[in-house]
């Protein structure tokens, strides 16, 4: 029931990013910027006060990264530990019948 319900969250996360992140516009978005004349602009430099956008994009990004790492940890995690179980008893399981095996054909 959690996976599903972690699912759901990570799927409309998912939505909200793809559609903030599209309604953003970039730092050169102007006709100066397309050619390169974004001279007042550098590269990684303050764009002065956060918009809100950019604080959506941030959370939501946060709660992708959440509800991937819950994903995984939920439905993954569980299914390896039972596949190495069941490895390790399989291989058991075909010593001892090596060793029936064996000692049944020495006894006679």
């Amino acid at each position: 029931m959690l996976y599903i319900i972690v699912g759901v969250v990570h799927v409309l996360v998912c939505v909200v990013l793809i559609l903030v992140v599209l309604l953003q516009s970039g730092k050169g978005a102007d006709l100066a910027g397309a050619f390169g004349g974004a001279s007042t602009q550098t590269a990684f430099g303050s764009r002065g006060p956060a918009s809100f956008l950019s604080k959506l994009t941030t959370v939501s990004a946060v709660l992708f990264m959440v509800t991937c790492l819950t994903l995984s940890l939920i439905g993954g995690g569980s299914q390896q530990i039972d596949s190495g179980q069941h490895q390790r008893d399989s291989d058991a399981g075909a010593q001892s019948t090596r060793r029936k095996a064996g000692n049944s054909g020495s006894d006679s």
